[in-house]
């Protein structure tokens, strides 16, 4: 009797240390992302240098490839989480497919126009019998552009559209269009730096005219599916947090943000003496950000940041720090990841004039703020 009371306990311990360990064991989980490695997927970089994914037990994989094929598996739940853009949401659920946004990552859309600033252009309307360059006729670009001359009373027809591929500074440099449409955190920066250097057909400088300004659109999110989302919450709570405090930690210590990136993304231009400049950058800022500054202050302390490392680098060194900064523009809000209603709506209001949604969704189905935490990071 005495020793089967002892092996009911033993067997009673063992199941208890399972239970324990299955419970410590993280969820592995496979995180798509719709470029190559790049200093714009910051906070997931961070998120998981920072510890944060392994704070929420959850093993992340990154996998980056096509956007339509991130769609294609989140939408199958061959995978649960991406980040996506808002348009291939609308257009997923339109066609039946059950994704959802559950956190708005840029607050601002990406898209703008670019021109020179001694082209007589000073308003997009101004751009009426132009040639302007476009990537192609598809993607983020070209929805931004068809926004924007929307909401400026012109159409693709007032304008001579030219498809130029991914190679704006390219091609604008050598004066084959007059504009070109752009991703407003980047390559206005490498044309002006290229003025900078004489290398530009003449162009000294260059002024911009983002989709934002004109048209709340959406952009890029946190995406998963409904089965995750019925299934299991708490993963989706989980992850949402990670990322919210990885995005946290860019937008408020970019030096640190950078740093940590280092070893996500190659070729990104580090030197011994930039590293510890950022080093101690980031440990001020720390120090900094323990008085709890409000948005503005920490915007300042990104602005003077910037100023001071140009003071001792070159342009070449600090371009994709720079990059950095100039998308945290269009990460930064009151609250991070809070979606609205309106600025779907805008959205999927373009894609219909662009006929590439024929029956309009519920756009209140296609995202959600359930899962943001309560107070941010």
């Amino acid at each position: 009797m005495r020793r089967s009371k002892v092996i009911l306990i033993i067997l009673m311990l063992s199941f208890t240390v399972l239970a324990v360990r299955a419970q410590e064991e993280p969820t592995k989980q496979t995180f798509f992302l719709t470029f190559i490695p790049n200093i714009q997927f910051a906070p997931v970089y961070v998120a998981l240098g920072s510890g944060a994914f392994a704070e929420a037990n959850i093993d992340v994989e990154i996998e980056y490839s096509d956007e339509p094929l991130g769609v294609d598996h989140i939408a199958a739940n061959e995978r649960q989480f991406g980040l996506i853009s808002a348009e291939e949401v609308i257009k997923a659920r339109a066609n039946g497919r059950p994704v959802v946004q559950v956190y708005e990552w840029f607050q601002k859309y990406p898209i703008g126009i670019v021109v020179s600033d001694a082209s007589g252009i000073e308003s997009v309307a101004d751009l009426k019998g132009h040639k302007v360059g476009v990537p192609g006729r598809f993607g983020a670009s070209y929805n931004g552009l068809t926004a924007l001359l929307s909401a400026n009373g012109l159409t693709e027809a007032d304008i001579s559209l030219d498809a130029i591929g991914y190679n704006a500074p390219d091609v604008f440099c050598v004066g084959a269009v007059e504009a070109a449409v752009v991703y407003i955190n980047n390559e206005p920066l490498q044309i002006q730096q290229r003025a900078d250097a004489g290398n530009c057909n003449g162009v000294t400088g260059v002024k911009v005219f983002p989709v934002s300004d004109a048209v709340d659109m959406v952009s890029n999110g946190l995406l998963t599916n409904e089965v995750t989302i019925a299934e299991n919450p708490e993963l989706v709570t989980a992850m949402v947090k990670a990322f919210d405090t990885g995005l946290h930690i860019a937008v408020n210590n970019p030096a640190k943000a950078y740093l940590i990136s280092l070893d996500y993304v190659e070729n990104l231009p580090i030197t011994a003496e930039l590293k510890a400049a950022l080093e101690t950058a980031s440990a001020a800022q720390d120090e900094f950000l323990a008085t709890n500054p409000d948005r503005a202050a920490v915007a300042e302390s990104r602005a003077a940041l910037l100023a001071s490392l140009k003071e001792t680098f070159d342009a070449a060194d600090l371009i994709q720090f720079e990059v950095l900064l100039n998308t945290i523009e269009l990460w930064d809000a009151d609250q991070l990841g809070l979606a609205d209603t309106a600025s779907w709506e805008a959205t999927q209001s373009v894609l219909e004039d662009m006929k590439f949604v024929i029956t309009p969704i519920d756009v209140t189905a296609a995202f959600t703020n359930s899962f943001l935490p309560a107070t941010g990071s």
